[in-house]
Formats: structure tokens, C-alpha cells, sequence
């Protein structure tokens, strides 16, 4: 069979999740309101704190930035479980037994919470009981892997190392955590959905909060400048948007990316992860009556990798040299958000928080944490007890590791913002081709450029409003990435992901002036 060449990647992406199910849409909120609890983030942690606490009788509202599920609920290898790679040796060495144990508990919890919503309201979402699977491909990702097996043992989680698994490639070992499971997130997400409809929950779409004042009943007010009076504020959003303990500089942000590649011939199955680097994350998708590999990987600190093309290409290298001739049907990419000791804060914002709450830093392990958020923030908000609540305390911050990593990620930081400050961009291209962007110089200031499909130009300062680091251009997603701390911008300026509240200033904006001109010539 003649071999295809490789595919060109569109720099338009899209998740095939989002492409296969229409979410419905949801007006602005337009007048200030009332509630009991209101929900800031409309994720699978926020949907699904807002489903769980409705059921049980509670006025609850959920707001989002943007689109609901738009974040990365949206973007997702969509794998539940419990296996988060290599996780639980480095959870004894660090947290002790104890609680490296109720970490497991808490996901594997979750995970059957998902498995018991799907059976009993019978959700049509792809829903398969898969093995996780995490594989070395040379000694030193093997004896990991041996550490990681001891550390099963010990915690009575159970798992099964072996040499030989069902990859096109040999492998030097890998550990299997049986009956996890796979599914596809936005139709599981759909049906909550339905149910908050049919419960009368309001959601708001389009709706930013950005401010908070800290009554004994919280006030929360919206970009638009509506306030919402409640009693308990749970804060799901991608990241704090609310940030009075310096989270951003508590967690990392990192990009990574995935192919979706049509094949003739149905996986075996599993849920496979690599030890090491390069990541690579391999499983399956029967959708439509047709097969998928989804195959993810290049991680990378946001804002700090090369051209997207470049990760894309290497993921299908890799699919094509080990699983044969297969079309690219989507490609996307993601951003989580990483926390010191690699356990995700969930729960009082600060220590003496009693009604404001925060879940952030899922790592890329969303499907279960955001789950075991929900049930987590649920019994906060409800002031009931909850067994996981010191795990994932965001108040932890211990000597050691934590404090290690703190010191290391904030002189990386340090070092984007000297080199962000010292770099000299070249003058701005006049000849900015349609549908690009670039880093230029403007009369001596950094500025950033983009001009879009219909040649209209806009011009915005290419310094970040947080902290001042410099950003950078991410022609795949046509936003500006800061490399300090991960916020996200679109190429009008307009904030996607904190930390930043504030958007890029905008210096011109072509469509704007022709707007004035046409208002003064009526």
C-alpha cells in the first residue's frame, strides 16, 4: 500500500469532542440576582458541583467567561482514572501514606460516581471500561515504574506490572490498573446539562466575573458590572480568577497536544501513557461507526514551545511509524495547570475562608479530580465533613518539596520576565500577511500584531497586564501566551485564561477606526 504524505495541519484546530455534539447556548446575565451558591466555571467541575448541589435542593447558579465546557472539559484525553502516571511513589515520599492513600480513594470515588451516573440515567456518552496502562521504554523508566508497583502494593491499590502489552512496539515494562475507563466527556456533559435545564438552574454564558467583595454574604461582580448576592461562591474556573493567595505562583501552566487519527482497523484497547519523555498518550475512540486513535503528547510550558505544526507533526510521525497508514481527522491542543506537590488545591480559598472555595491545578487528570472537586466543594458548601479535605487543602504549603519546587518554577519565571524585557523585537512588518500575527516594535514600544482573514489590522502591547512579563505569539490558536504565568489572551487583547483580570491594551484597531469614520460620515 502506498504510504500517505504526511498531513499539513491546518493552523485552525479543533476537538473532535466539540465537533460531535452540540452543547446548547446560554444568554448573558443582564441584571444583578440572588443565590444561595453561585458557581464560577462552567467545566465538568463546575456543571457537576452545580448538578450535585441542585439535587439536593440548593439555589444554585453557574456563570461562565466564555462558552460552557469551552475550557479544557472540551479539550480532554477524556481518561478516567485513577492511574496519574507515576504519581503515587513520589505521593508516599511526600505526603505519606496516609494521605497518598486517600488520594487514590478520592479518584477511584469519582470514577465510580461517573460510572453510576452514566448507568442509572443510561447516557448515551462512549462510555468503556478500559486498563491504564503507563509503559518505559528504556531502564531507567523501568525501575520507575518497579518503585511505582511497590508503591501499589503498599497502598492496596491494585495493579499488575508486566513486559508485554498490546503495542505495536516492545516495551521494557509497564503497569496496568485494571477497570478504568474512557469516555466522550461533552455528551456525559451534555446530559448534566439537561438536567440543570429541567431543575431550573441558571447558567449564564458570556459572563466574567472579576471582582469579589468579601461580605459575610459575598458579592461577586461581573465585567458587565451586574452583582450576584449569594451565601457560598465555589471558584471553578480554569484558574482563580480571584487571587488574593498567589496562586500563580503556586502552579505551573503547561500545554500539550492531540491527533485524532481515522483507522481502518479497530484498537485492541487500553489507555496507554509513556514513563518519560517524550510523552505520548495513546488510546481509542469508535465513533460514528468509525475508529480513532487519539495520540497526545509534547508537553511544554505555555508560551515557551516551538510552532504548533512542530508538536503535530511528531505526534503523527509517531502514530504513522507504529500504527501504519491513518488519516488525520482533528488536532487540538490544551492547558493545565500543575500545582507544587502535583495534587490539585481544592477546597477554602484561604484558612479562614467559610465561604469562599477554589479547584484548581488538575494537572491533565480533569475527568477524575474535577469530579471528586465537585463532590468535595459540595460538602464544603453544605458544611458537612469530607474525608479528602487536608489532601487537597490549597492552605497546604510544606517545607521540602513543595517549597523546592516554588524556588525553582519561580526563577524559571524570573528568567522569561528578563529575557521577555531584554530581547529586542524587529520593527513591525507592514506587509503582515492575512491571518497572521507577530512580536514587533512600534515608536520603541513591544507591541504585538495580528491581522485578521479580512486584512483588518489590530495592534496591541505585548505586555502582560499581571506581572509585566513579555507574550508571546501562538499562531495554531491565534491567541497571545505569556510565559510567566500562563494567561491567555485573544488577538484583540481580550483575556481567555487567567491569572490576568485585565486584557492586552489595545494600541489600533483598524476595525474600531472604521467604525468611528463610518459613525462620523452619518
Amino acid at each position: 500500500m502506498e504510504q500517505k504524505q504526511p498531513h499539513i495541519f491546518s493552523e485552525e484546530t479543533s476537538s473532535i469532542w466539540r465537533d460531535t455534539v452540540h452543547l446548547p447556548t446560554f444568554k448573558p446575565l443582564k441584571n444583578h440576582m440572588n443565590t444561595d451558591v453561585l458557581i464560577v466555571g462552567a467545566g465538568i467541575t463546575g456543571i457537576t458541583a452545580a448538578y450535585m448541589l441542585a439535587n439536593e435542593g440548593v439555589k444554585v447558579a453557574l456563570i461562565d467567561a466564555g462558552q460552557i465546557a469551552s475550557g479544557t472539559s472540551g479539550y480532554t484525553t477524556a481518561k478516567i482514572t485513577a492511574q496519574h502516571s507515576l504519581i503515587y511513589d513520589q505521593l508516599v515520599a511526600n505526603l505519606g501514606f496516609e494521605k497518598a492513600g486517600l488520594y487514590y480513594q478520592a479518584n477511584n470515588e469519582a470514577s465510580e460516581w461517573i460510572r453510576n451516573q452514566i448507568k442509572a440515567q443510561t447516557i448515551e456518552c462512549d462510555y468503556e471500561i478500559q486498563p491504564a496502562i503507563v509503559y518505559a521504554m528504556n531502564d531507567s523508566e523501568a525501575k520507575k515504574i518497579e518503585k511505582e508497583k511497590i508503591a501499589y502494593d503498599r497502598l492496596g491499590i491494585m495493579g499488575t506490572l508486566t513486559d508485554s502489552i498490546d503495542l505495536p512496539f516492545a516495551v521494557k515494562n509497564a503497569l496496568v490498573m485494571p477497570d478504568q475507563a474512557q469516555f466522550h466527556p461533552l455528551m456525559y456533559l451534555h446530559a448534566l446539562i439537561a438536567d440543570l435545564v429541567k431543575m431550573n438552574v441558571p447558567i449564564y454564558e458570556e459572563t466574567m466575573a472579576v471582582a469579589i467583595k468579601e461580605d459575610p454574604d459575598p458579592l461577586v461582580t461581573t465585567k458587565q458590572g451586574f452583582s450576584i448576592r449569594c451565601r457560598k461562591v465555589l471558584i471553578c474556573s480554569h484558574f482563580p480568577f480571584y487571587d488574593n493567595r498567589f496562586y500563580f505562583a503556586r502552579m505551573f501552566p503547561e500545554r500539550s497536544y492531540l491527533i485524532a487519527c481515522e483507522t481502518e482497523k479497530q484498537f485492541s484497547g487500553g489507555m496507554y501513557l509513556s514513563a518519560g519523555d517524550p510523552k505520548r498518550s495513546i488510546r481509542s475512540l469508535r465513533l460514528n461507526h468509525k475508529n480513532y486513535l487519539l495520540i497526545g503528547g509534547e508537553n511544554h510550558k505555555t508560551g515557551r514551545g516551538e510552532r504548533m505544526e512542530a508538536h503535530y507533526s511528531r505526534l503523527e510521525s509517531f502514530a504513522r511509524q507504529n500504527f501504519g497508514d491513518l488519516s488525520i481527522a482533528a488536532h487540538w491542543s490544551a492547558q493545565d495547570f500543575t500545582t507544587l506537590d502535583q495534587v490539585p488545591y481544592i477546597g477554602r480559598l484561604t484558612k479562614n475562608s467559610s465561604n469562599l472555595f477554589v479547584a484548581a491545578g488538575f494537572r491533565k487528570w480533569g475527568m477524575t479530580t474535577g469530579t471528586l472537586a465537585a463532590k468535595l466543594l459540595t460538602d464544603l458548601a453544605m458544611e458537612r465533613s469530607n474525608p479528602y479535605t487536608e489532601v487537597f487543602s490549597p492552605s497546604r504549603f510544606e517545607a521540602g518539596p513543595m517549597l523546592a519546587n516554588f524556588l525553582i518554577e519561580n526563577i524559571g519565571v524570573a528568567g522569561q520576565l528578563a529575557k521577555g524585557k531584554l530581547i529586542r523585537p524587529k520593527p513591525l512588518d507592514e506587509h503582515l500577511q492575512n491571518d497572521q500575527g507577530m512580536i514587533g516594535s512600534l515608536h520603541g514600544r513591544r507591541v504585538g500584531a495580528y491581522r485578521d482573514k479580512d486584512g483588518k489590522l489590530t495592534v496591541v502591547d505585548a505586555t502582560c497586564p499581571h506581572l509585566g512579563c513579555e507574550v508571546n505569539w501562538n499562531q495554531g490558536e491565534r491567541t497571545w501566551d505569556c510565559p510567566c504565568h500562563g494567561s491567555r489572551f485573544e488577538a484583540n487583547g481580550k483575556v481567555i485564561d487567567g491569572p490576568a483580570q485585565k486584557p492586552l491594551s489595545t494600541i489600533f484597531s483598524e476595525s474600531e477606526h472604521q467604525d468611528k469614520e463610518h459613525k462620523m460620515s452619518n
